[in-house]
């Protein structure tokens, strides 16, 4: 419990330190006229987002289920991810928008400060980067959120480079230049949330797992005769649910219960999943649209 409240803590610092910078990169983009800032401000948003995401998944891991919400609120943080990058990808189509007419029509920008809000930018991005991989190197969650920020530094890197670019030569296109690199990673991750995120809406089977192969696990347990009906789908990012119908020999009720913990054992070793509803049968049930034989069994719920 305490390592989990210090990893609240940890995020929730990093989101409030990284959305001030968002401001910051925000007024300074409209100060400068610089496109490349407000392009890295539109990344740093959906850093802080990550963050904040984060953040909230730990806080509603801990809230119990309800007689409404039997799986609790795990679902929060896919919706909110599914919003998110619908609207990071609507923000990316305008910033290509905005650099296209930037580099037709290019427009004085303010170098120096421009270079003074983004260098302030990467060394608090930097610092968050460093708390967040000091404290967290195993744990998933904070860790997803320490390639957000990375990744924000990156971006950082190129607002730098566009206003050393401008104060040598002038050249003041590459800041829209670098505005479209920038569009092009917000684009990359929106499109990657949104696919991420429908396809756990959709109660599509985990992303790295196939179904058979689940199968083929629980179907070499001794004791197990055969497995069908195979559900397997995903709550929320990390928490897997499983359920199945299997068939055992007709035994006493104390010998099957070591068939269901080898199961449960092989299930979360191979594949990580803690939560399962698993049925016993004696015989294979037939005739029902919902509980097919191996040959037809649904692989996805």
């Amino acid at each position: 419990m305490a390592t989990r409240s210090h990893s609240e803590g940890r995020l929730l610092l990093a989101a409030g330190i990284t959305a001030l910078v968002c401001v910051a990169e925000v007024v300074g983009g409209l100060l400068t006229r610089s496109l490349a800032l407000l392009s890295d401000a539109a990344h740093v948003f959906l850093d802080a987002f990550a963050l904040a995401l984060s953040y909230a998944a730990l806080k509603a891991a801990r809230r119990p289920p309800t007689d409404r919400h039997t799986y609790g609120y795990h679902r929060v943080q896919v919706l909110a991810a599914l919003v998110n990058g619908a609207t990071l990808a609507a923000v990316a189509v305008g910033i290509f928008w905005e650099a296209i007419g930037r580099i037709r029509n290019p427009s004085p920008i303010l170098a120096g400060p421009m270079l003074a809000v983004a260098g302030a930018g990467l060394v608090v991005n930097i610092s968050v980067a460093g708390v967040l991989h000091r404290h967290d190197r195993h744990d998933l969650n904070v860790h997803s959120a320490f390639l957000h920020v990375v990744g924000d530094a990156l971006g950082s890197v190129g607002v730098i480079g566009a206003g050393v670019v401008i104060l040598a030569t002038g050249w003041t296109i590459a800041d829209p230049l670098v505005s479209l690199a920038i569009a092009v990673l917000i684009l990359v991750g929106a499109v990657r949330v949104v696919r991420r995120a429908g396809h756990i809406l959709v109660e599509g089977t985990p992303e790295g797992m196939r179904a058979s192969s689940v199968l083929k696990a629980m179907s070499g347990v001794p004791g197990v005769a055969e497995v069908h009906d195979l559900h397997v789908w995903t709550v929320s990012p990390g928490y897997v649910a499983l359920s199945a119908h299997v068939v055992i020999a007709d035994q006493a009720l104390s010998r099957a219960g070591a068939v269901m913990a080898d199961l449960k054992r092989v299930l979360a070793d191979e594949f990580g999943i803690s939560h399962t509803t698993i049925q016993f049968e004696c015989a294979n049930c037939q005739g029902t649209s919902a509980c097919l034989g191996p040959r037809g069994t649904r692989m996805g719920r």
